[in-house]
């Protein structure tokens, strides 16, 4: 584990990080010198050095009661794994924590992390008060909620710089979580349902902190209502034999650690595991504990790319070729029916998972509806098209289906749009102009080449 960091060794890492800026030829782009990431999409290989982040991914200091109430200040390198394990003893969590533990804190407030705490507390970077970023002009600012680079900064990606420290709230949370798992055969009461929850943020009498699903086809929903709890009991244990995605369809009710509960997605990548044989009794049972986690499973991925493993097995075995189909989308509520309806008929990948989100306020790079609730549709894997999976075209009925929906994707992997049609939804023009303010000399990559060109 990552030690806490104090504020001189805070001050000591961003030293290092300008001193490595001003090392970088003039002219030359800006970008990260990270080996690991949680992104799905290419970047372009580079031989130029990178900013030295090195010293930049711990917790500077846990405030359990402070003026603005409890809060931390973090690291823009941070993961949520070492943020919640210095958080937890305190009885305090931060208001959302993305799914996976190595996702960073200033890549979910850049990259628009989302949870099943989202319903009540939006995302990520809602929850911020205060955020150091390091510009394209090698500069460090300061910068809080209702600035110009601090509200553009949500679905920035980096090209408007990066978060060296971040101070945000942080919420009570007792040592357990009790499940209910209620079960549908129609998915239009599932999202009415799903949006009554939302709404009064109670079930049965019973109150909802976290809410979440998964669909796993056609006449098979599950929506997961969970509550913090003090009450004692006997805990499930998802990280053994047992596969969490798994209990929604086989148990009503269920109970967690808090600390299981924020990973219980972690451990099998939701279901994604299964590719690599994780999910198998037989080899489950030999796969290390410590090992069954989302960036063991990203380094396999890795691997199976740069080898074309699953290319090789698939020509041999006279499989049309595969089209990778890995993307995050959020519709309005009441269209969640026609978007699963359409799924199924022209993607046919399942399960999918389901989020629910509301906006607490504006935000102009990635346009939600304040007040308004989404619901995020998540879904990873891949589809035999034939030789026209190089022009990805199921990708691309994604991208036009969501936008007939009145909903937006999330850029975290490969993007397909024509620049006139990604400036209008993602309100380019203003992420530019305030990108002039903090990058005159344009060091960082944009949004489009980032996203759509894999620069």
């Amino acid at each position: 584990m990552v030690a806490d960091r104090g504020w001189h060794q805070h001050h000591e890492a961003v030293a290092r990080l300008a001193r490595s800026y001003a090392a970088i030829p003039e002219g030359d782009a800006v970008r990260l010198a990270k080996r690991t990431t949680n992104l799905f999409r290419a970047r372009a290989a580079t031989s130029a050095p990178g900013l030295d982040v090195s010293g930049l991914d711990g917790v500077i200091e846990v405030v359990p009661d402070g003026p603005d109430g409890p809060v931390a200040e973090v690291q823009g390198m941070c993961t949520y794994e070492h943020l919640v394990d210095a958080t937890l003893p305190h009885g305090l969590v931060p208001h959302v924590v993305p799914q996976l533990r190595t996702i960073t804190l200033g890549g979910a407030v850049t990259g628009l992390g989302i949870e099943s705490t989202s319903f009540r507390n939006g995302l990520p970077h809602e929850s911020v008060l205060e955020m150091d970023v390091f510009t394209g002009a090698g500069e460090v600012v300061t910068t809080r909620p209702g600035d110009e680079l601090f509200d553009a900064f949500p679905n920035s990606y980096g090209s408007l710089g990066y978060a060296t420290r971040l101070r945000i709230k942080l919420e009570r949370v007792p040592s357990y979580v009790a499940l209910r798992h209620l079960r549908f055969d129609d998915a239009g009461l599932m999202a009415k349902t799903l949006a009554e929850i939302a709404s009064a943020q109670e079930h049965d009498g019973e109150v909802v902190h976290g809410l979440d699903g998964v669909s796993f086809g056609p006449g098979e929903h599950v929506l997961t209502l969970a509550r913090w709890t003090d009450e004692p009991g006997p805990t499930s244990d998802y990280a053994g034999q047992d596969i969490y995605f798994r209990s929604l369809q086989g148990c009503d009710r269920d109970r967690l650690t808090a600390y299981d509960y924020l990973w219980r997605w972690d451990t099998d990548w939701f279901w994604c595991s299964g590719a690599f044989g994780a999910q198998d009794p037989r080899i489950r049972r030999f796969w290390p504990r410590r090992l069954r986690r989302s960036d063991v499973y990203m380094r396999l991925l890795h691997l199976d790319r740069r080898f074309g493993i699953a290319d090789r097995l698939d020509r041999r075995a006279g499989r049309p070729e595969r089209e990778r189909v890995v993307q995050d989308i959020e519709v309005p509520v009441e269209q969640l029916p026609e978007f699963l309806r359409w799924f199924d008929e022209e993607i046919g990948m399942r399960p999918v998972w389901l989020c629910p989100l509301v906006a607490t306020r504006a935000w102009p790079v990635y346009p939600l509806a304040p007040g308004r609730l989404y619901v995020n549709v998540g879904f990873w894997g891949t589809v035999h098209v034939g030789p026209d999976a190089v022009n990805a075209p199921r990708n691309r009925a994604i991208e036009a289906k969501v936008h007939e929906l009145g909903g937006h994707k999330s850029l975290y992997s490969d993007a397909f749009y024509d620049r006139a049609t990604f400036d209008a939804l993602y309100n380019t023009t203003h992420l530019a102009a305030v990108k002039r303010q903090h990058d005159p000399d344009d060091r960082l990559t944009t949004l489009y080449d980032k996203a759509v060109k894999s620069r």
